[in-house]
């Protein structure tokens, strides 16, 4: 896909971080949009900004974990648009625990959007991509979905899942031959709201001494390496290139570099670095006292 002029993109989670600046540099290329998130407000913001530069776009308020309604909306977006190019599976939520405490229903509402919401989406539109004769599935992994990390664990679960899906599908849809490519990504540290609309167990205050909020805090700080805008442009160029995998950010690349390197002893260095962080964060709060 060498343009998107003209062409129609769906993409989930547009109402902020790289859904809403993905929807915007489209829009400034003259592709018409179809957006879907939770967040009905900012939803229509996206919506407003994207079309200033003159191309159509719909939104429906959307929850990708709800395979009906994605179906649903993908039909509606070939009513409203005629035919659909691209699909951004691109919503995704953040949780903090451990996996011994974690409860059943967290891990299943991460994974319902994360990955479920990622297959949902994938299948609901591929028919419709495959029609248009010129079509690609943008699915966001993560840099938690090449390495794990403690805490993150259900995050990891779903993004490797989402690593593994697309690998697999990208080299079926070239065995059939079809009209239609994918490319999974990879972000690093973006600087989005996710951190701070993440969900931490309770458990972690006893764990870590830290509030909820401080917790949050320093996730934030930690992801905020790359802008929102800079990401939606790696992502971009990498579809025209129509490459299989997209690393977003130095971090991510960095990062991906040691993992090959060091195979499973990655995990003695992130272990390192985190006892030196929470040393760090100790004595910080005892000077504070």
């Amino acid at each position: 896909m060498k343009s998107f002029k003209n062409k129609v993109a769906a993409i989930t989670g547009a109402a902020s971080g790289m859904g809403r600046t993905l929807a915007l540099e489209l829009a400034r290329r003259g592709c018409n949009l179809a957006l879907s998130d939770v967040n009905e407000t900012e939803l229509v913001k996206t919506a407003e900004l994207a079309g200033k530069h003159g191309v159509r776009v719909t939104i429906q308020k959307l929850d990708v974990a709800k395979r009906e309604a994605v179906y649903d909306w993908a039909e509606q977006v070939v009513r409203d648009h005629g035919k659909v190019n691209l699909i951004f599976n691109n919503a995704g939520v953040a949780l903090t625990t451990t996996l011994e405490h974690v409860k059943i229903s967290d891990f299943e509402w991460i994974m319902g959007i994360n990955f479920w919401g990622v297959v949902y989406g994938t299948q609901a539109f591929l028919p419709h991509l495959k029609a248009s004769g010129d079509g690609h599935i943008i699915n966001t992994s993560s840099l938690f979905g090449l390495m794990a990390v403690p805490t993150q664990g259900t995050y990891n679960a779903s993004k490797f899942a989402v690593r593994g899906y697309t690998e697999a599908l990208r080299m079926e849809l070239e065995m059939e031959g079809t009209p239609v490519s994918a490319t999974c990504v990879h972000p690093g540290g973006i600087a989005t709201n996710i951190a701070m609309a993440g969900k931490v167990d309770p458990i972690m205050e006893k764990l870590t001494g830290t509030t909820e909020e401080q917790q949050k805090r320093r996730a934030n700080k930690l992801i905020n390496v790359t802008t929102a805008e800079s990401a939606a442009l790696q992502i971009l160029t990498a579809v025209e290139k129509n490459e299989r995998r997209v690393l977003v950010g130095n971090d991510a690349k960095m990062l991906d570099k040691v993992i090959r390197i060091c195979g499973s002893a990655y995990q003695v260095l992130v272990m390192r670095q985190l006892r030196k962080m929470n040393k760090k964060s100790s004595q910080g709060a005892r000077s504070a006292a």
